[in-house]
């Protein structure tokens, strides 16, 4: 399969009172042609902060991309002008917020929204992109959609603005879509909705996602590789199936130990991780997740491991095999 997007050594800081904030730490990673990628990792893990600097939209001040390049379709998104990149964005590379009612403009109908991206990138008039925008609100699920493109944000449910924003993502066919956490503010039942409305309009199109979620019940029925992350670092990256069957990072077992499990013969109490994340004011020089581990030998507090080979495409940042607690070689 063709490479969609290369991205290497990204790393971006925060400046504030405090200190420096180091939120990304040199994440790189790989999205193939048709590809779906799920990142996961708890709140501030640096999963959307990762996305949305690769895009070029972490304000700045306080952010800064301080290191690394993302390769889309040949060019270093990082290097391209301010021109150059607003044409990307939006008809090369979706987005899907987190939070459909602040991302659209309250006072603005959704028909003028959802079609703006039409005649920017694709050069179409007004008449054009209304019928455009009918098409695809219908293509997402809304009813009536021809006469709700002078209805307002507000006058759609939260399920049914998230598919509104699923549409305007779609309306330029983007090669790469990217969902930061879009079912997150929704109930389950939209949340299923929502899911198989985006792996059908994927196999549809044919494109790339990366679905960004803490909800790792979501990424097993929809990803093909899972990258996680922690402390701003991806930790551990397998395919998906691997990665539930055989985790070989301690947090990664962690998370997977707080899911309700449906498959086991016997009740099991769900665990969870002791402590908190550390706030990284400095590029740590020991494994981040140290004090919070319990598999942790005295490497751990001086070292910070990179990735290695752990199995077939299966890569772990740890210097401990969790399954036998013994140090890897």
């Amino acid at each position: 399969m063709a490479e969609i997007i290369n991205v290497q050594g990204l790393e971006t800081h925060f400046r504030t009172r405090e200190g420096t904030v180091h939120a990304v730490n040199g994440v790189s990673f790989k999205v193939n042609e048709g590809e779906t990628l799920g990142v996961v990792g708890e709140s501030g893990c640096g999963k959307s902060v990762t996305m949305m600097s690769m895009l070029r939209l972490i304000p700045t001040p306080p952010g800064k991309v301080v290191a690394g390049q993302a390769i889309f379709n040949g060019k270093d998104l990082l290097k391209m002008s301010n021109d150059e990149i607003r044409h990307v964005r939006g008809s090369q590379i979706s987005v899907i917020f987190q939070d459909p009612m602040t991302s659209f403009n309250p006072v603005l109908t959704i028909g003028r929204q959802v079609a703006e991206p039409l005649e920017v990138h694709m050069g179409m008039n007004r008449k054009q992109a209304y019928e455009r925008v009918a098409e695809m609100l219908q293509l997402v699920g809304i009813p009536n959609a021809k006469e709700r493109l002078n209805d307002y944000p507000h006058q759609f449910s939260g399920g049914m603005r998230q598919r509104v924003m699923i549409a305007m993502s779609l309306t330029c066919n983007p090669q790469l879509l990217i969902a930061d956490e879009p079912t997150t503010a929704l109930d389950v039942t939209i949340q299923a909705q929502i899911v198989e409305l985006v792996k059908r309009l994927r196999d549809e199109f044919g494109m790339a996602i990366v679905w960004i979620t803490h909800d790792l019940g979501i990424v097993a029925g929809m990803a093909d590789r899972v990258a996680v992350m922690y402390s701003g670092y991806i930790i551990e990256t397998a395919p998906v199936k691997e990665l539930y069957a055989n985790p070989m990072h301690p947090y990664a077992l962690g998370l997977l130990g707080s899911l309700p499990r449906l498959d086991e013969t016997e009740r099991q109490r769900l665990t969870s991780i002791e402590g908190i994340p550390p706030v990284l004011y400095n590029t740590p020089t020991f494994c981040p997740f140290a004090p919070r581990c319990r598999y942790k030998i005295e490497r751990c507090s001086h070292e910070n491991p990179q990735l290695q080979l752990v199995g077939p495409d299966h890569w772990s940042a740890c210097w401990v095999d969790p399954k036998t607690g013994k140090a890897r070689a």
